[in-house]
């Protein structure tokens, strides 16, 4: 698969504007780790070779175990392993990302805001939606992945 456009240099100033966006995410006061979950959830969820390898790249160099994220896919049957930030975090990024077939019912409100407080809760909201754009871009025009640029 070949990459179809370079849309940084195509569109730098959009690029620069949801760069702008992920700046704000990451000096909110969510910890990175969680976002950087976070972006690897829903990542995965829309298959995106690109930043699945980024993000995973992203944790191991933070010091986040293998095993961890071996099983962020499945992080419902993980036990203890991701704790109750992290559940409600996965949970609401699931189901806004999902939001065509979710419809983000009320009990995933209420199942995220016992966890995180109402500014928490929106920059996640935003860092969920910012991810989605940036799958839907690496997707859309076929970014390769380092670990492919690699071989």
């Amino acid at each position: 698969m070949s990459k179809r456009l370079d849309y940084n240099q195509i569109a730098p100033a959009g690029v620069k504007a949801l760069g702008g966006v992920y700046g704000y995410i990451m000096q909110s006061d969510l910890p990175s780790e969680l976002v950087e979950l976070v972006y690897l959830r829903i990542s995965q969820i829309n298959n995106c070779a690109y930043c699945l390898d980024m993000h995973t790249r992203d944790l191991l160099k933070k010091g986040q175990q293998i095993e961890k994220l071996a099983l962020v896919q499945a992080w419902r049957e993980a036990g203890n392993l991701f704790d109750e930030r992290e559940r409600a975090a996965l949970a609401w990024a699931e189901t806004v990302t999902r939001v065509a077939e979710t419809g983000v019912p009320d009990g995933a409100y209420e199942a995220a805001r016992a966890v995180f407080d109402e500014r928490e809760l929106v920059d996640l909201t935003i860092a969920i939606g910012l991810m989605n754009a940036y799958n839907r871009m690496a997707i859309s025009f076929r970014n390769t992945p380092q670990a492919a640029l690699e071989k």
